[in-house]
């Protein structure tokens, strides 16, 4: 197919990799200069404007990192809604708010223009790895149009239905409750260390046990080993899905007191200068509570 992609973070440019790599014809497009020199390394090639990754393009696929970004690549002017020719579809595969996707739903059903939202489950490691779960939301024909695409980058698809708000309430809700267990496990490696036992063990408790999933093996693996310098996804990433969780929670009328602790939790780790960190780094808030640090 032929692909345009818009963001080339470090998730963007794993998808993108995969596109190139799964026999895709992939143009890639970032605001900021100098990011896609490894991409047209390995077939990609570059376009000099947003509207040039959009043009002839059957779908393009944008991975931003917040609403505002959102608003200005789909929206602005010659932006994705203005390039796309009809029948062209927009696959956001970042993590966005409710209201930000169906204002940008709103456009592009406007501009008869089928609009797709599929956030990702996963790291960059695991995009890298084509092993992302994908939950896309959106018009039938064009979920099943992308389909190439999610099958060269993700293991699974997650169906969330015809309104592409659903994959929002699925991806926040999937990062809430991650977020939630690494901070009850920062609570926990807390407590262990207090008594005198090393955090590795705790971590050797958790994962042979009731808790064996990825979560608890990657998270409580950078908890007991305190290595929170090369994020995945960083604290201020992780303020950011908190406020759009407790965001759409309001909306929709639901309390989450959990989510309230983790939003605070995350604000204080910030505050003391570690927002660029992987956001297992809440698990330093305790430990600093509790006299370890």
């Amino acid at each position: 197919m032929k692909v345009g992609v818009v963001g080339l973070g470090r998730m963007g440019q794993q998808l993108a990799r995969r596109l190139v790599g799964g026999g895709h014809e992939v143009a890639v497009y970032n605001r900021t200069p100098g990011k896609a020199s490894e991409l047209v390394a390995a077939g990609a090639s570059e376009a000099p404007s947003l509207a040039a990754a959009c043009a002839g393009r059957e779908v393009v696929l944008t991975m931003l990192a917040d609403d505002a970004a959102l608003r200005e690549v789909a929206l602005g002017a010659g932006g994705v809604r203005d390039s796309l020719a009809a029948g062209a579809i927009h696959l956001a595969m970042g993590t966005h708010s409710v209201d930000a996707i169906r204002r940008v739903d709103a456009a592009h059903r406007a501009a008869g223009q089928p609009f797709v939202a599929a956030p990702v489950l996963g790291r960059p490691e695991v995009a890298a790895a084509g092993q992302l779960g994908i939950v896309p939301a959106g018009p039938a024909a064009a979920r099943e149009a992308c389909a190439p695409l999610f099958a060269a980058m993700g293991r699974r698809t997650f169906d969330a239905g015809e309104d592409p708000a659903g994959a929002c309430a699925i991806k926040l809700s999937n990062n809430f409750v991650l977020g939630c267990a690494i901070e009850a496990m920062g609570e926990a490696f807390a407590l262990v260390r207090k008594y005198g036992v090393a955090g590795e063990v705790l971590h050797d408790v958790l994962t042979d046990g009731l808790f064996g999933c990825v979560a608890y093996r990657t998270y409580g693996g950078l908890i007991a080993d305190g290595s929170y310098d090369k994020p995945g996804f960083t604290a201020v990433l992780g303020l950011k899905d908190a406020e759009l969780v407790l965001a759409a929670a309001a909306a929709a009328g639901v309390p989450l007191p959990a989510g309230e602790n983790l939003r605070a939790q995350l604000r204080e780790a910030i505050a003391g200068g570690d927002g660029d960190k992987d956001w297992a780094v809440v698990a330093s808030v305790h430990a600093r509570a509790s006299g370890l640090e």
